[in-house]
Order: C-alpha cells, then sequence, then structure tokens
C-alpha cells in the first residue's frame, strides 16, 4: 500500500501538484485587490482535473471559484507566475487569459485538462471563496482531498464523498443535473514547469 501511494504521489507531482507545502512568495492583500476579476455571468464552480492521456489516471486537482471574484484554489498546485497574485493556494485575478494561461501549463502530449462547470448561488460562491482562503497551503499531493474537504461544507455540496485520487471527484460530478464539461488538448512535451514557463500573460 505504501508503494502505491508513493508512485501516486510522483505521478500527482509530473502532473501539477507540488510534493511539499508551496513555498511561493505570498502576494499583498493591495496586489490580490488591484488583480481581482469576476467573469461576468452567474455565480459558478468548476471542477478542474488533470488527465493523463495514456493511462485516463488524475494527476492533479482544483477548484475554480466565480464568485464576487474569480480565483482558483490550486492546492499544492505547481502553477506560478508573476502575474498571478496568490496567497496560501488560491489564484487570484482569474482572467480569461489568466484562466488559459493555468490550462495551456497543465495540458501537453501525456496529460489534458477537464473543467466540470456547475451553476450555484452567489451566496453558495461566497462559501467557496471563504473556505479557499481558509484552506492553504494545502501539503504535497492531497490537492483532491484538500478540494473534497472544501466542497463537502458548500450548502448543496454534501453529497461529495471526500477522496484521495482526483479521478474520484470527477467522477462525483459526473451526471450531476447542470453541469457542463470541457476536455482542453495540447500535444507539446515537458511537464508542468515546462508548461508554467511557457505562459505569456
Amino acid at each position: 500500500m505504501r508503494n502505491l501511494v508513493l508512485s501516486g504521489c510522483a505521478a500527482l507531482a509530473l502532473a501539477g501538484c507540488a510534493a511539499a507545502i508551496d513555498q511561493t512568495p505570498q502576494a499583498t492583500p493591495e496586489e490580490v485587490v488591484a488583480k481581482a476579476y469576476r467573469e461576468p455571468g452567474p455565480a459558478t464552480l468548476t471542477v478542474i482535473t488533470m488527465i493523463n492521456n495514456r493511462s485516463g489516471a488524475g494527476g492533479h486537482t482544483a477548484l475554480m471559484i466565480n464568485g464576487s471574484q474569480r480565483v482558483i484554489f490550486d492546492p499544492a498546485g505547481s502553477f506560478v507566475n508573476d502575474r498571478v497574485p496568490e496567497i496560501n493556494d488560491v489564484l487570484y485575478g482569474v482572467s480569461p487569459a489568466v484562466l488559459q494561461g493555468y490550462r495551456s501549463a497543465h495540458a501537453r502530449s501525456t496529460y489534458h485538462v477537464v473543467s466540470q462547470t456547475i451553476e450555484v448561488t452567489p451566496e453558495q460562491a461566497e462559501v467557496a471563496l471563504q473556505l479557499a482562503q481558509q484552506a492553504g497551503p494545502v501539503p504535497g499531493a492531497l490537492c483532491t482531498s484538500a478540494t473534497t474537504a472544501l466542497l463537502r461544507q458548500v450548502p448543496g455540496f454534501e453529497f461529495v464523498n471526500q477522496a484521495l485520487f482526483p479521478t474520484r471527484l470527477m467522477e462525483q460530478m459526473e451526471g450531476r443535473p447542470g453541469v457542463v464539461t470541457d476536455r482542453y488538448y495540447e500535444d507539446d512535451e515537458g511537464n508542468i514547469r515546462d508548461g508554467v514557463a511557457k505562459v505569456q500573460l
């Protein structure tokens, strides 16, 4: 069992989960306010899952929240960009360009990105945002565990079961009423660090 967990952690690290608690310099509150962005339209939650193209296994889980502002809760994530403020595993200022950069950094010949979006009330989105801001930083390889723990506390998402592996959460979201699924592919080589280095914002 220990070997299985260790091999799983290695795969998660390659896909986008950091191996240890994030040591990225934290943004200031002023930087967060300056970059704040909200996507027009309804409040939404989006479960983001990185999927291995060969095995179908999950590599990383994140949660995008579009409430009073749009952020990505990227627990134990490896996405770091000087133009994207981050505090304790929450990425702020998630404009369309930042979202595209995030997806592009993770998608490559070996992984694609699955986004499962569901419309929620503004109140649900704010609960999720506050929980995300309180959750980090998350230890390495616990991205799905942290995301499911967060979702379970959002009213209306009590159906979510605690999970360790990304595909387990993705499967729980599949078939839920109102969920819209998108799959994003790229064919470049390299790992998450190479992908992040190529992002232009």
